[in-house]
């Protein structure tokens, strides 16, 4: 990991100039200068910050039971204490909203983090406490470093904290965030670089235990699959497929959020019938059906800061789907253009460079395994005949706040929406 290219004697010059709207010594870091913007428009005190509100202990009780990130504290505890100076250093892991769940540190470390409201149960989300690790390793979904003054709350200059979000490599869902914070002068442009490979680690361990399941699930199902006629495969709670029969494997079928018996139209494989299985669903395609149950309706959801879905709705229910930073940033562009936009174009929307048309290729390859029968190409478009809904927030600066897409940038300039 480089160390931050900015002078850190003179980072309180520059937040100050950035508050004032003068001119700075220097620039801030982008991240740090576009963190800045997006808090002062979330109305976060630049001295006092705000209160940060807890929840109770039971919620937390609940969070810590029903997060996959519980199975993996001991490795990550046991990657970061030896590394981090553990007198000085305070280690925390929080859920999507910022909560911190979890927290390791000397009596003294905790103390000085209580003062700030720096404790279990708090949301430390940049638009509750301004520019911070954890905040900003949740709105730009990779490692990140904040040092010292580059903190938006003034109380929190004297602090440095090292954040990597943590994904659960089944979907690639957020599932939180891994900090280490400490005092500003014991600063250490290497903690990032180790936080950020032990929350990797932390995902190998996950991604191990996920296919032990599938494992698990292939030695039940198989021999089930065997004696039924037809196309229909085995597949886990995410969707992964355990066994199959009568038609080519298939890595994975991207279920409804909200899963039950009975018939469901799947963007992948048409109309098929769902049975529970331990562990899994039992999924038979229905033969002689082909597409006759397409999609009506699509309805894109770019209102919260950090999720974004795709639902598609159609004679056999509703299916939904939680989108990537990219793919969010590609099915929005498409909803803005409804005649399309060749390769070229999207590539100009995304990365300001039309010859970039190979990345977008395969970003829409990856997105049409999910979204196969909703999605046309030659130009790439939504099908015809689908009504696609594009749910915006109110503010228009609050879209995809960490994307650098110019389609995005631009429309972040522009009126709210109703």
């Amino acid at each position: 990991m480089k160390r931050i290219p900015i002078d850190a004697g003179l980072l309180p010059a520059i937040r100050e100039a950035a508050l004032a709207g003068s001119r700075p010594p220097a620039r801030p870091r982008p991240v740090i200068g576009q963190s800045w913007h997006r808090v002062r428009r979330h109305g976060v005190d630049p001295d006092n910050g705000r209160p940060v509100p807890l929840i109770s202990a039971e919620e937390v009780e609940h969070r810590r039971h029903t997060s996959p990130l519980g199975e993996l504290l001991p490795q990550l505890r046991e990657g970061l204490l030896e590394a981090a100076d553990a007198v000085r250093h305070l280690i925390a892991v929080t859920d999507t909203e910022g909560r911190v769940l979890w927290r390791e540190g000397s009596a003294g470390v905790r103390r000085s983090a209580d003062r700030l409201g720096f404790e279990v149960g708090a949301s430390w989300t940049e638009e509750l406490v301004g520019t911070n690790g954890i905040g900003l390793a949740l709105v730009e979904r990779r490692p990140v470093q904040v040092h010292s003054a580059e903190h938006f709350v003034r109380s929190h200059h004297a602090w440095t904290c090292a954040a990597a979000p943590l994904h659960d490599p089944r979907d690639g869902r957020l599932l939180g965030v891994l900090n280490v914070s400490g005092p500003a002068p014991a600063f250490n442009p290497a903690t990032l670089a180790l936080v950020t490979a032990v929350a990797k680690v932390g995902e190998a361990e996950l991604r191990a235990r996920h296919w032990e399941s599938v494992d698990r699930l292939r030695t039940v199902a198989a021999p089930m699959l065997a004696r039924l006629p037809g196309r229909a495969l085995a597949v886990d709670r995410d969707g992964w497929t355990a066994a199959v029969t009568g038609m080519a494997p298939v890595g994975r079928v991207v279920l409804p959020r909200s899963v039950r018996p009975g018939r469901v139209w799947l963007p992948s494989l048409g109309p098929c019938l769902l049975e529970p299985l331990p562990d899994g669903w039992l999924v038979r395609l229905e033969e002689g059906r082909g597409e006759d149950a397409p999609p009506s309706r699509l309805v894109l959801d770019l209102r919260r800061p950090r999720e974004w879905t795709v639902t598609v709705c159609g004679a056999a229910g509703d299916w939904s789907h939680e989108l990537s930073p990219r793919h969010a940033e590609l099915l929005y562009v498409l909803a803005r253009h409804p005649a399309g936009r060749t390769a070229a174009e999207l590539a100009a929307d995304l990365f300001g460079d039309p010859t970039r048309t190979v990345t977008v290729r395969a970003e829409l390859s990856r997105i049409r395994r999910t979204l196969a029968g909703v999605l046309s190409h030659r130009p790439y478009r939504f099908a015809d005949g689908l009504e696609v809904r594009l749910l915006a927030p109110r503010q228009a600066g609050d879209l995809l706040p960490a994307s650098t897409a110019p389609a995005v940038v631009a429309a972040r300039r522009g009126p709210a929406t109703d």
